[in-house]
């Protein structure tokens, strides 16, 4: 396929799909009733997790609308972030992590789930989540899992699933929050940061040490409107933060969406945000300078109480002995962006919001200090609990196990590209709907409510700031990616946009 465009290979090939899952796992069900060599063979390979207590501890920990550009580790200008840095160093970092839905809570749906916002039902924020539906830590209770969530929740209804639920009354607050602790709401005293990870180590304490368990640890921060705790209330306070590239971006020649967004940095913040007037006769680009240092000096300063804490729990798991046995991962439920493009906020399906950090460390199976480039999903977290703790992935879940890249083994048939879809409109943020298709150098946007495309070559303008849709020289690269982004939809099943 010589002179042909660069992705015409993958894209045309039909690889690049989100649910081809490997069909080893597939058949794994079967073969095992019915051949009794290979349920030997299953059964050998998982001699671990026959037994209860080889089965691995799972502690999932999620951050809220923390950037992957806000972690050192992935390279940050602004902050340090020492001990998510030590998840990085212990284990494996992933370059290309992206969620399917840049929204707090479709993305925790997804998590749950396994399954994009159209087939879980959770489109957008301030909804109730269909608890009835299967869950995999539903699943890991069956199989004699001790599940709990502990922090942010943020989908309406009840946790179900989970053995014990300690959770924030919708968004929560940073100081002497409220939780609701198996259905009893009370307000406890102190920094919500610090008090989510108290909650964690005691239920951690008191588990049955005979029996494995799944924690999904869920952090408040960095959501706005940031509060910082007394500890870090100064940090950077005599430091002027770098200023990104992108921070007086024009918008021009990109879709109507990006002119027409309300979350930018000169005129979307509010007093809330800012806690502080600005200085008497300041205006233009000095007023919008000034709103950028102070926003985003309180989100790195929540950052570095989620980086403590978080050092408090793993230092706890080496303490206790746990770590050996416990899988350890680290994510966000979307993107953020800070100050790029002069915004705050995510939901586009540009790069700074739709990439999340994702860390994962398990001694001795995940080889320190290891990257990864495949192209990971939050759909496939479900999926690699499941894996990891010897069960069956359903078929009708969208995501796939990504055990066999984390042990350093990426299937040959991985995929190459990701879908998106993103709905919320026009509160709070005026974000059009849109969905895409990513591979590993194009993007292809489609905001189907206004029938305008965007398409980019991430290689040579990672920032996302030339159009090239409309460009003759570019037409092939259009028609091979708007034929890649039907097969994903119909792979996937989702009706909604029309071309």
């Amino acid at each position: 396929m010589s002179g042909s465009d660069p992705d015409e290979h993958y894209i045309m090939s039909g690889i690049g799909g989100v649910m081809n899952r490997q069909i080893s796992r597939r058949q794994a069900v079967t073969l095992i009733a019915g051949a009794p060599v290979a349920a030997a063979s299953r059964l050998a390979w998982h001699a671990c997790a026959a037994d209860m207590q080889g089965r691995p501890n799972i502690i999932y920990i999620m951050s809220d609308d923390h950037a992957s550009h806000a972690l050192s580790c992935y390279g940050s200008r602004i902050n340090k972030t020492p001990n998510l840095d030590r998840i990085a160093r212990q284990g494996m970092r992933f370059e290309n992590c992206f969620v399917t839905n840049s929204l707090c809570g479709p993305s925790r749906a997804t998590l749950l789930t396994g399954k994009y916002s159209h087939s879980n039902g959770y489109t957008v924020n301030e909804r109730q989540f269909d608890g009835s539906q299967a869950t995999f830590p539903k699943m890991l209770q069956k199989a004699g899992y001790q599940t709990a969530i502990i922090g942010k929740w943020h989908l309406g209804s009840d946790p179900t699933g989970f053995d014990y639920w300690n959770i924030l009354p919708g968004q929560g607050i940073y100081v002497d929050p409220y939780f609701i602790e198996m259905g009893v709401r009370k307000q406890v005293k102190g920094y919500v940061t610090d008090l989510i990870t108290d909650s964690a180590i005691d239920y951690l304490k008191q588990c049955d040490k005979a029996k494995p368990f799944c924690l999904l640890y869920h952090h408040k921060a960095p959501h706005r409107s940031w509060v910082p705790d007394a500890k870090h209330a100064n940090l950077y306070e005599n430091q002027k933060l770098p200023i990104p590239e992108t921070f007086d971006d024009d918008y021009a020649g990109r879709a109507t969406p990006a002119r027409d967004q309300q979350m930018t940095i000169a005129h979307d913040l509010d007093k809330t945000d800012l806690k502080q007037d600005p200085p008497a006769g300041l205006g233009g680009h000095a007023l919008k300078e000034w709103k950028y240092q102070r926003f985003i000096k309180d989100y790195v300063r929540v950052i570095a109480s989620i980086d403590d804490n978080v050092g408090r729990l793993l230092d706890y798991l080496d303490q206790s002995g746990l770590a050996k046995n416990t899988i350890v991962i680290y994510t966000s439920d979307n993107g953020f962006f800070l100050g790029d493009h002069g915004w705050f906020d995510k939901r586009f399906m540009y790069e700074e919001s739709l990439r999340v950090p994702l860390l994962v460390k398990f001694p001795g199976k995940i080889k320190p200090g290891s990257i990864s480039k495949s192209f990971v999903t939050n759909a496939d977290f479900a999926c690699t609990f499941l894996d990891y703790a010897g069960l069956p992935v359903p078929g009708d879940l969208q995501g796939r196990s990504i055990r066999p890249i984390l042990e350093g083994n990426e299937p040959s048939n991985w995929r190459q590209s990701m879908y998106y879809h993103y709905y919320e409109f026009p509160k709070p943020h005026n974000v059009h709907p849109h969905i895409g298709v990513r591979t590993e150098q194009y993007k292809l946007v489609y905001y189907y409510t206004l029938k305008e495309w965007e398409l980019f070559d991430l290689k040579r303008d990672p920032h996302e700031l030339k159009n090239l849709y409309g460009d003759p020289a570019h037409a092939r690269t259009r028609d091979l990616l708007t034929t890649e982004l039907r097969r994903l939809q119909r792979e996937l099943k989702d009706p909604d946009p029309v071309f």
